[in-house]
């Protein structure tokens, strides 16, 4: 339940992240696509934050945590290059 929860916390960062652009680069991709860039890295540190918290406070190993981190982070970054790959397009 708690890697889904992180992983809801990654979309909603991607959401402020697009909404934020919205608000002040107003209308069109080039601000979406700075919002994408600003986000990624964002989020991998919220995704190492994450890991650090696994292995520093809840006792699991590094190798037992690092699956845990991929998947954290590449479903939220999934969504961003797809977005990314879909406003570069059009």
């Amino acid at each position: 339940m708690h890697t889904v929860m992180v992983i809801l916390g990654g979309l909603v960062l991607l959401a402020l992240c697009l909404f934020a652009a919205r608000l002040i680069g107003g209308a069109g991709p080039g601000p979406m696509l700075t919002a994408l860039k600003v986000f990624l890295p964002l989020w991998l540190i919220g995704a190492a934050i994450n890991l650090w918290v696994g292995v520093a406070r809840a006792g699991y190993s590094v190798a037992e945590e690092l699956p845990i981190f991929l998947v954290v982070f590449a479903g939220p970054a999934v969504v961003a290059l797809l977005l990314w790959w879909k406003l570069s397009r059009g």
